[in-house]
């Protein structure tokens, strides 16, 4: 067996780097002196008989050499964290679990879920839960399942990236909702009428934008008047307001519409249901917290 002459505190140094641009910056994250950094960059670049970055002023950019790199220095990193987890507890392990939401599921969805998995969990992994939860878009969390930041992904939408799987997980109902009821309410709302309306939509890489689109722009073919907004929470508190309609998550206006702030309109468009998915790395081996989850969530980890 050949020795190995790279470590993994070098892999870690260049990645820091790499997501930072710039020594200074990266040496903040993982606790070393800008110099001591540098030093290691600079060993690595040597080992490998490779130029990594390009040197813009004080910025650091990766060349073509070290995007070859990232993906397979984070592969390894993210296996040395696993390699350590067999050290520790089944409980140790969950309370390690790095998880993401798009941003219906993250706010509607998953604290039920996680409410269940701590209620029947043992009484010493509930005292000592420390999991990380990251809300965001569904784009932003197909970016950090991809890049090893994440463990699991729970989303509205499929990720189409070479190294993300998406599973079938839940389905989730579509509705379009106003603050009153529109028009004659024994005939649904034409839609030549919906196209005349103020649209809330959210931001572009929304999975709720994205289904939105499919669901209305064949028939409505563009938002003539728009405002949009960046969650589904603040396009509620505008349609309650009046500001105008939206196409959102029946989980997202359930609330409002049990107590009548909101309407769920008649349209002539078809019902729209959207799947959603769990979002996990190709090349990562599933922890045994991972597969809890999945079990728990009630989540089939076979191929997509």
């Amino acid at each position: 067996m050949n020795m190995l002459r790279l470590t993994l505190r070098q892999l870690q140094i260049f990645v820091a780097v790499a997501h930072h641009g710039s020594t200074a910056a990266a040496s903040e994250q993982i606790a070393l002196s800008q110099s001591a950094t540098s030093a290691a960059v600079n060993e690595l670049e040597r080992l490998l008989a490779l130029q990594l970055f390009d040197r813009v002023g004080r910025r650091l950019q990766l060349n073509y050499n070290g995007r070859a790199l990232l993906p397979k220095a984070m592969a390894l990193l993210a296996g040395a964290e696993d390699v350590e987890g067999l050290g520790r507890s089944n409980a140790d392990q969950l309370q390690t679990l790095r998880i993401g939401a798009s941003t219906t599921i993250g706010n509607y969805v998953l604290p039920g879920l996680l409410g269940s998995l701590l209620s029947g969990a043992e009484i010493g992994l509930r005292s000592t839960w420390r999991s990380t939860v990251t809300i965001a878009n569904t784009e932003a969390i197909g970016g950090a399942i991809a890049g090893y930041e994440l463990d699991l992904g729970f989303v509205e939408g499929p990720v189409r990236a070479p190294d993300v799987r998406s599973l079938p997980w839940i389905r989730d109902e579509m509705v379009v909702v106003g603050a009153t009821v529109q028009g004659n309410t024994e005939r649904p709302i034409t839609v030549r009428a919906l196209r005349d309306r103020v649209w809330l939509v959210r931001e572009s890489g929304s999975g709720t934008r994205e289904v939105a689109d499919r669901a209305l722009l064949p028939y409505m073919h563009s938002y003539r008047r728009s405002i949009e907004l960046g969650s589904s929470e603040a396009i509620k508190h505008a349609a309650i307001l009046g500001l105008g309609l939206a196409c959102l998550s029946r989980w997202v206006v359930d609330d409002a519409v049990q107590v009548g702030k909101l309407h769920i309109l008649r349209t002539t468009l078809p019902k729209l249901y959207r799947p959603c998915f769990v979002l996990v790395h190709r090349a990562k081996a599933p922890t045994g917290a991972m597969q809890h989850v999945l079990k728990e969530f009630g989540v089939k980890s076979g191929q997509d």
